[in-house]
């Protein structure tokens, strides 16, 4: 069963007048957990970089793929999702409790918006299990530690990183998903993703958002993603567009390759 981590908390302050990344994904969305700051901000992103809809659309689309192909095909029952975001549709624990209802999921973040809405993520099957640990990812001591109250550290673990790392600088995120990995055993897999420094449009934007909001992004290349495998088994088709991750038969026409978002995953031999 669910486990509910957020008995007692305090109800969370929010800053709603400056926007925050998982409110404008949530916009891009179509979600309604925004305010007009977000709003703003992403139609002056869309204005620089009309692709950025159907790159959020994309994302959550490689998520349904990679998540159903872990558990079907993996054998994967175990997720640690990091920096979470605000539910949306096909949220992790939908899609792989949806393929296999004894799915455990762990989601990690730190946002107050995304903890007020932790509740909902916790709503799971009763074969399964999901809970919220609330925390920055960079705390790995404690986050693992949390985790380790719902996921089994001897059994294969997927962990997700979809949108979070451009949040952080090299100096800590390269390090951050080592330590991450490291811990995780043998079998296990890294699914992550980001949005990358491939064309002038998104660098513009990436510009125009660090002149606004207290979280600047960091974007990279797809060789610099890469790097984040580094001592994985990266799988077929590597590091590429997410709309080129396995698409689905029916998605094939209409996949956009010069999508600046990248994705891969990688198994722990």
């Amino acid at each position: 069963m669910a486990e509910d981590a957020l008995s007692g908390s305090e109800p969370p302050l929010l800053d709603t007048g400056h926007p925050h990344s998982a409110r404008v994904m949530n916009y891009w969305l179509g979600g309604k957990d925004n305010y007009p700051a977000d709003r703003v901000m992403g139609d002056e992103v869309i204005a620089h970089s009309p692709e950025i809809v159907e790159a959020a659309r994309a994302d959550r689309a490689f998520l349904v793929r990679v998540g159903t192909h872990l558990v079907r095909e993996a054998g994967i029952r175990q997720f640690l999702d990091l920096g979470t975001g605000l539910p949306t549709a096909s949220n992790t624990h939908e899609v792989v409790q949806a393929a296999a209802p004894e799915c455990r999921v762990v989601y990690v973040d730190n946002d107050p918006m995304v903890l007020a809405h932790a509740r909902a993520l916790l709503v799971s099957t009763p074969e399964g299990g999901t809970t919220y640990v609330d925390s920055d990812l960079r705390d790995v001591d404690t986050v693992l530690r949390q985790a380790a109250g719902l996921l089994d550290f001897t059994q294969p673990i997927a962990l997700t990183i979809l949108g979070t790392m451009l949040h952080i600088e090299d100096a800590d995120a390269y390090p951050t998903v080592r330590r991450y990995t490291d811990a995780l055993p043998s079998g296990s897999y890294l699914v992550l993703g980001d949005s990358t420094n491939t064309s002038d449009n998104i660098v513009a934007s990436a510009e125009r958002w660090n002149a606004s909001s207290p979280t600047p992004v960091h974007l990279r290349s797809p060789e610099q993603l890469g790097r984040f495998f580094d001592g994985l088994e990266i799988e077929e088709p590597g590091i590429v567009p997410v709309p080129l991750w396995r698409p689905e038969p029916y998605e094939v026409g209409a996949a956009n390759a010069d999508i600046d978002a990248y994705c891969g995953l990688g198994r722990k031999p």
